[in-house]
C-alpha cells in the first residue's frame, strides 16, 4: 500500500458508505491496512465481560476502522485532496485545491 496522506489529527470528510457526509477527526490510522479510526463514525456495538477495567462489563459503543479511499481532508470547511512537494529540502502535504500548505 501506498503512503497515506491522512494524519491522526486531520479532519476528515466521509465520502462513501453508510456515514456519507459526516465529518470528525482521525484518532488513529493503520498504514498498513490503508484504514483510518474517524472520531463519531463506523459507531459498532461490542459486548464485553466485566474487568478491572470495566467492572460491569456491558455493551459498549465504539468506532471501527473506515477505508482510506472513503475519506476526504477537510481545508477551510472544504474537502480536498491532499498532494506532498518539496519545499526546500522537506517533504510538507499541500491543499491541491487551493496549493496551501497544510503542515
Amino acid at each position: 500500500m501506498s503512503m497515506l496522506k491522512i494524519k491522526k489529527g486531520d479532519t476528515v470528510k466521509v465520502i462513501a458508505g453508510k456515514d456519507k457526509d459526516k465529518e470528525g477527526k482521525v484518532i488513529a490510522v493503520n498504514q498498513k491496512d490503508g484504514k483510518v479510526v474517524v472520531e463519531g463514525v463506523n459507531m459498532i456495538t461490542k459486548h464485553a465481560k466485566p474487568n478491572a477495567a470495566n467492572p460491569n462489563g456491558g455493551i459498549i459503543h465504539q468506532e471501527a476502522p473506515v477505508d482510506a479511499s472513503n475519506v476526504m481532508y477537510i481545508h477551510k470547511g472544504k474537502v480536498t485532496r491532499v498532494g506532498i512537494k518539496m519545499d526546500g529540502d522537506k517533504k510538507v502535504r499541500y491543499a491541491k485545491s487551493t496549493g496551501d500548505v497544510i503542515d
